[in-house]
Parts: structure tokens; C-alpha cells; sequence
């Protein structure tokens, strides 16, 4: 288990954390080179400092010290706004202050990857895995070692292994600190606690008002000294009302430019002391020679992500997935998998466990490895289907591999993984046994399809797959693995849709308290955003159902729009809930479905329940961007979900525009029939850039993407195009 938590998040992100590493690295040299250029800091104070560049530059806006000793003074010049870095001892300006574009570059990849807030949280969750394995690596190789007392004796082992105990021995303090440090600031940054940095003093609104005195003699400029100053802004010219701000290393306040007193002096907060020491132990500012080791530690990650892989990737060779399985020219039964989300692989382990036991020799691998298999008497394809007939990840290979296949056909049993919500489900199981039939393989079983991950048609199937293969009463009882659930509390509900035979219900939950030694921490809920999943267990059942996420953890509740559906197990179990109720739920991500950054159109497609995480998507939109939605329903007065809420994010700018289509009424209009109307608008905002998200039922959907397709033709655009361009995503149903 603690293998699996030092290799599997290196994996996962290798490269984002040696992006992050590097650029960190470069990052650190910084500091170095600011101290380096700065002159010595004379012995002098605010006040004096202040005198001497407002005698030199006529418009001073303020000066700044940076952490290293830079003094910079910033003006209004003749050419405009100008930053030039001086002697404090002599006021002479040595260089313009501007900063590199290569190391503002470098500076936005490291903090978020040049992806705003979700590169942010990207930066976030690669620091925590760095955190995460420089511990557990050390662990590693202090249990590889013989324990702690023997840590700094020789790596054994190959030249890979000891590269990277070495590496990872030398480096894993300065990776912890750089580590740990960086998912304290990112926690921050997306305010999961407060650390400081927003206190700020209020604005004084009774000063003197009377004539400028000079302004070294101002007494509370003259109790500071140059070393302990961070920025003094300069009051506007000619406005006797106007103040100085001054922040120190204690505290910021304001100060009369009559009177020289301080007004409203607020000293800085243990935390953002504690926070402002954190960012000196990351970024090496204030800390010059501190910052350089941090970046060398940085460049070991580099080395530990290429033999940390290598000696992964040996492992898996020489462990197959299936325990006591065999290469596939020994097997008389080949299994071949095509999973996207890595469920399908739990069914595939159940049945060549069973097999197995009735004595067969199996090989397990992904449909994209197809190739000679001289001893195979089966041929077991287990084919989900990714979202809309599209082939999964590890199967995309397959088709092009069977064409160039040129052994022996063998009888084959095709089950495909789907869900009947969607039109075309178990569409890539269908199109694998019509290609297999084609080409000749015999039929050992019909094909077949599991709805749902039905753990019950896969135990019928199996039996079925038994008996073809002369193996009566083969058992594949297949118990599918649950992620860790999370107890949710009903805070909140409000139901729609009863007079119009579309009863839908908005949900709000809230985290019910830990129990034992976590209480210590709270409440609290999974990480999530809009558009993410859901599952939920209804009462009695341990099969799950997804519903898309209407808010964000940021928001402080979880959120979900549930319709009733005749005879729905969880849809009822929801809907029956009241307030005080608990459910159990996992999340599942779902990162494709969310808009992209930046500020290009986004335009959403709802109709009924599929506007929950279109109202996730708004109410996260900052005020400017263009995000347009297209909203139907029966009735305004019955179903119009979220009605309130957006009229209200329309005025704050976060929504653009709101177009609905109602059915039950004299006006009657669906969704496709606004897009269609619309279609010169579209074409403008996709020709702009613009993304589309569709949520909704699966004729809706459809019908959506022949409209906006037929808008989007004259551009020479199809909808398969957007989505080839990850401009057009669906969650349908």
C-alpha cells in the first residue's frame, strides 16, 4: 500500500511535477540575482528616502523595497507610468524595473500552468503530491535499508534504483519544505482558509486637510527605517484630503501629509506572519541563498519522475494484472479488455479468476495489445462503450489491429459495457462483434450486452460463457469495488414540475461531522467542481446512480437537480428525502464537461434537470465573461428551475444571456427550436471561439447537435470537429 502511494501519483503526474520542479528551479535563481544587483541599504529613514526621490521625480506614485533590497521607485513621467530601481544612498537611478518576460512566463507556468484557476488548483495538487512522495519515498528507503538508523548507508541495488534512492535522499528535504509550503499557499489562494493577506486597515476619513508639510519632517515616516519598509504610496497631488499608505514589515497603515501622524495602524496577524514566513521558506525572497537550495532540490525531481517511472514500468512487467496469468501465445481463453474508467477491468479479474478455477490458462491484457495467440481456444472481448458510441482509451487500437491480425480466427464472445440511457448504447460492443463476424471468427456466444455494470446479467452471462466453453456451472459473481463514501445531510429542497407531470426537485447537502479522532477536523466536504458526479446509494442497494453536481465544493454545499422517473429506485429514494435525512455518496470527476479557461463564449444547452450543472457553471462565470444559456422546460410557472437565481446572475454580468423554450404552453418551443432561430448568432460565437456544453436528455441533446451543427456549416465546421477541438461536450442521459 505504501508503494502504491509513493508510485501511483508520480505516475499520474510526472510530468506536471517536473514541470512544476523546473520551473521552480529557474524560479529560484531570482532572488539571487535581485541581491546580487542591489546596493547596500544605506542607514536612513522613510521620511528622508521619501524627500530625496520626490525632489528627483516630480509624480512619485510610491517606492518599493522588494525582500531583497531593491528599492524601486514608481512616476508619472513625461512618456506615462515608468518603474526604475535607484541607490537609496544617492538617489541616482541605476536601471529601469521591469521584469523579464521570461521569467513572467516562467513564473505564471509555475504557479498555474498558464490555466487560471484550474491551473492554480493543478499546481496545488502536484505540490501535494510532491509533499506526498518525498515522505513515503523516504519511507521506502529507509524500509529497503533495514530502517532510519541505516538511512544515509549505500543504495542497493540496480543502477536505476540507486540513482533514485540517492536523488531522492538528497533532495527529499528540500522537496518537502518546497512542497508543503506550495499546497499551504495554493489552500490559501482558493480560500480554504484565511491567511492574512486580505487585512487591511480602513480608510481614514478625518485628516488635517490643511498644507503639505515637507516630507521628512512627517514623524510617523521618520520611525520607520528603509529596512523595514515594503511600499509608501504617495497621497495625489494637490488633494490636501489624500494620505500616505505605508506597509512595513509589522503592519500598514496610513499617515496625514500635514500632520505626519499615523492613522488607523492595523499590525500585521500572526497567521499572516506565519503566512509571510511560509512564502519566504517557498520562493527564497528575503532568503536569497535558502531559495537556491530549494532549486536545486527541484532539479532532482527530473531524475526521480525518469527512474521512478522505469522502475514502475519493470514491476508491471514482470506482475501480470491477473495473478498466475499467462502471455497470450501459452493461453487456450484470451481476455481482452476495453475500459475508459477502469470498471470494466474488475469484471474482466472476476472472470479469469473463474475460468482460472475451472482449469483454463487465461491471458487478461487491453483490446489494444491484439496480436498472435497460437494456443487460444476462446476469445473473450469485454467492450465498454464510451460516452456517445465512442471507443474507449484502451481500445481504440483494436479495429486497426484486427485488420492486420493474421492468425487463425477463434471462436469469440463478445459483452458489451454500456448504459440504455443513452441512444447509442454498447454502440463500440456492437461495431467490434459486426467487424469480428465480417472477418470470419466464429460465435462462441452471441453477442451481448451488460446495462449498467448489472452484476446479475454478468453472472447469467458467465454461466452461459460456462457452458459454451464445457464448464457447467461457472460462477462469475462479480462484486463491484465502491469508492470511500461520504455521509451527506439534506439541508435544503425545493420541487418543481408537479402540476406538468415533470416533478423535479432541487437538493442542497451539507457534510455531516467526522467521527472518533477526525473530528478534529470537522466537517467537510470531497473536493468537486460543477459538472463533476455524483454517486448515490439509495436505500436498500449498492448500486450506484450518478447525477451531475450543480455547485462546487468552493460554493460550501453540494447541489443536484434529481426528476422523478415512474418506478425510480434512487429518483424516488431522493425525492422522498426531507430535511435532516442523510445519504451516502462518492464523487466521481468528470473534467472534460466544465468550460474551458479564458475568455472565449461559452454557450450551454439545458433542458429539465440538465440545467443543474449549467447553474454550477454560472454561478462560478466571473462577471464579463460571455456565457450564454439555452433553457427548456414544460412550463415557466411550474418548472423553470433556477429561475431566481438566474435572473440574478444575469444582473451581476455572470450571465450574458438567457434564451428558454416552454412547451406546455401557447407559445409552444423546445430548445432546438431557440437554436435554430438563432443559428447567425451561434455561428458568430463559435467562429469566436466559443465553447458548447449540452446537459440533458438524449433526444434533446441530438436534436441540439443538428441545429448548431447546421449553424456552425458555413464556417466548414462540424460538431464532430468541436469535439475534436474539445469545444463541444454532452452529459447526457
Amino acid at each position: 500500500m505504501l508503494r502504491q502511494f509513493h508510485s501511483l501519483p508520480g505516475l499520474i503526474l510526472g510530468l506536471v511535477v517536473m514541470v512544476l520542479a523546473v520551473s521552480g528551479a529557474i524560479l529560484s535563481v531570482d532572488p539571487a540575482l535581485e541581491r546580487m544587483s542591489a546596493p547596500s541599504l544605506p542607514v536612513v529613514s522613510v521620511a528622508d528616502l521619501a524627500q530625496s526621490v520626490s525632489a528627483q521625480f516630480a509624480a512619485v506614485e510610491r517606492i518599493d523595497r522588494s525582500p531583497n533590497g531593491a528599492v524601486v521607485v514608481s512616476y508619472e513621467g513625461a512618456d506615462g507610468f515608468a518603474s526604475v530601481q535607484i541607490d537609496p544612498a544617492t538617489g541616482a537611478v541605476l536601471r529601469p524595473s521591469e521584469p523579464s518576460a521570461v521569467m513572467r512566463w516562467v513564473k505564471g507556468l509555475h504557479r498555474s500552468f498558464l490555466l487560471d484557476d484550474i491551473g492554480r488548483a493543478a499546481a496545488g495538487v502536484s505540490a501535494g503530491v510532491m509533499a506526498l512522495m518525498a515522505v513515503t519515498g523516504l519511507m521506502l528507503l529507509a524500509a529497503a535499508l533495514g530502517g532510519w538508523r541505516r538511512i544515509a548507508q549505500p543504495v542497493r541495488g540496480g543502477a536505476v534504483q540507486r540513482w533514485h534512492g540517492i536523488a531522492g535522499r538528497l533532495a527529499a528535504a528540500m522537496l518537502a519544505v518546497s512542497a508543503a509550503t506550495g499546497v499551504y499557499m495554493s489552500l490559501a489562494t482558493f480560500g480554504v482558509f484565511d491567511d492574512g493577506s486580505s487585512d487591511s486597515p480602513a480608510f481614514p476619513f478625518e485628516v488635517a486637510g490643511t498644507a503639505p508639510a515637507p516630507v521628512a519632517s512627517l514623524a510617523a515616516l521618520q520611525a520607520v527605517d528603509l529596512t523595514d519598509l515594503r511600499r509608501l504610496t504617495f497621497p495625489a497631488a494637490g488633494d490636501p484630503t489624500d494620505v500616505f499608505g505605508l506597509q512595513t514589515a509589522g503592519g500598514e497603515g496610513y499617515v496625514d501629509q500635514a500632520t505626519g501622524e499615523a492613522l488607523n495602524w492595523l499590525p500585521h496577524s500572526t497567521i499572516r506572519r506565519v503566512s509571510e514566513v511560509i512564502y519566504l521558506l517557498h520562493t527564497g525572497q528575503g532568503l536569497w541563498w535558502f531559495g537556491l537550495l530549494l532549486g536545486l532540490g527541484a532539479l532532482a525531481v527530473p531524475v526521480l519522475s525518469v527512474t521512478g517511472a522505469l522502475i514502475w514500468w519493470g514491476r508491471q512487467r514482470a506482475h501480470p494484472r491477473l495473478k498466475g496469468a499467462v502471455r497470450a501465445d501459452q493461453a487456450d481463453v484470451v481476455i481482452l479488455v476495453g475500459s475508459e474508467g477502469g470498471t470494466t477491468w474488475g469484471f474482466a479479474a472476476t472472470l479469469g479468476r473463474a475460468l482460472q478455477a475451472a482449469g483454463r490458462r487465461v491471458h487478461l491484457a487491453p483490446m489494444n495489445a491484439l496480436g498472435p495467440m497460437p494456443a487460444a481456444r476462446a476469445l473473450i472481448v469485454l467492450a465498454a462503450t464510451y460516452g456517445e458510441g465512442v471507443a474507449p482509451a484502451s481500445a481504440k487500437g483494436f479495429l486497426d489491429r484486427l485488420k492486420r491480425y493474421h492468425g487463425d480466427p477463434v471462436p469469440v464472445a463478445v459483452l458489451g459495457f454500456g448504459d440504455r440511457m443513452f441512444a447509442r448504447f454498447s454502440a463500440y460492443g456492437d461495431l467490434v462483434a459486426e467487424t469480428l463476424a465480417d472477418k470470419g471468427w466464429p460465435e462462441l456466444l452471441p453477442p451481448a450486452r451488460i446495462d449498467r455494470q448489472s452484476t446479475l446479467d454478468f453472472a447469467a452471462w458467465g454461466s452461459d460463457l460456462g457452458k459454451a466453453l464445457g464448464h457447467d456451472g461457472l460462477t462469475v459473481d462479480h462484486v463491484a469495488a465502491l469508492p470511500p463514501l461520504t455521509e451527506l445531510e439534506l439541508t435544503g429542497r425545493e420541487a418543481f414540475g408537479a402540476g406538468v407531470d415533470a416533478p423535479s426537485v432541487i437538493l442542497r447537502f451539507a457534510p455531516v461531522a467526522r467521527k472518533g479522532w477526525r473530528r478534529i477536523f470537522g466537517a467537510r466536504l470531497p473536493r468537486f467542481e460543477a459538472g463533476d458526479l455524483v454517486g448515490i446509494l439509495p436505500a436498500g442497494s449498492d448500486l450506484p446512480r450518478l447525477y451531475s453536481l450543480a455547485s462546487s465544493r468552493r460554493d460550501g454545499w453540494l447541489e443536484i437537480a434529481v426528476r422523478r422517473f415512474p418506478g425510480g429506485l434512487c429518483s424516488g429514494y431522493l425525492h422522498d428525502l426531507k430535511p435532516g435525512d442523510r445519504i451516502r455518496a462518492f464523487i466521481r470527476p468528470n473534467p472534460m464537461f466544465r468550460p474551458a479557461g479564458g475568455r472565449a463564449p461559452v454557450i450551454l444547452v439545458a433542458s429539465g434537470c440538465g440545467i443543474g450543472p449549467m447553474a454550477g457553471f454560472v454561478r462560478r462565470n466571473p462577471p464579463g465573461r460571455p456565457m450564454e444559456l439555452y433553457f427548456g422546460a414544460r412550463d415557466p410557472e411550474a418548472d423553470f428551475l433556477y429561475q431566481r437565481e438566474l435572473a440574478g446572475w444575469k444582473a451581476e454580468g455572470r450571465l450574458s444571456r438567457l434564451v428558454t423554450a416552454f412547451s406546455r404552453v401557447k407559445a409552444r418551443a423546445y430548445v432546438q427550436d431557440r437554436l435554430r432561430e438563432d443559428a447567425h448568432h451561434l455561428r458568430g460565437q463559435i467562429a469566436a471561439g466559443g465553447q458548447v456544453l449540452v446537459c440533458g436528455g438524449s433526444a434533446m441533446a441530438r436534436a441540439a447537435a443538428t441545429e448548431i451543427g447546421a449553424a456552425i456549416a458555413p464556417l466548414g465546421l462540424t460538431i464532430a470537429t468541436l469535439k475534436a477541438e474539445g469545444r463541444y461536450h454532452e452529459d447526457v442521459y
